[in-house]
């Protein structure tokens, strides 16, 4: 699981990493992501929308993505924002294809 400081909670912080981020699309996840000057943590954000499915559906996707993150985290650069946006087919991509779309976007624009 991601830490507090490994998390983005502010909606401004969202739209500023969508709106000003690098964009990587894979096919179940689009990521976003902004290099900061700031000496901190990087940061990860996750976005779910009902377009995914019922409740239940998009707690276990967003629960996945987190996984995913927390386990790629050593290979994210300090002040890495990173915004996650789950498309449809994400709720019926197995893990091993979560895991490949955000890991291979992650290495792309955030790789330490």
């Amino acid at each position: 699981m991601l830490a507090r400081g490994n998390r983005i909670a502010r909606g401004a912080d969202y739209k500023a990493v969508v709106r000003g981020g690098a964009r990587c699309a894979g096919a179940h996840t689009v990521t976003y992501v902004v290099t900061t000057p700031h000496a901190r943590p990087p940061r990860f954000g996750f976005i779910v929308s009902k377009g995914v499915g019922s409740a239940v559906v998009r707690n276990t996707v967003r629960r996945r993505l987190k996984a995913v993150c927390a386990e790629a985290l050593p290979s994210v650069r300090d002040g890495a924002e990173v915004v996650i946006r789950a498309l449809p087919s994400a709720a019926a991509a197995p893990y091993g294809e979560l895991r490949g779309d955000v890991v291979r976007c992650l290495r792309r624009r955030a790789a330490a």
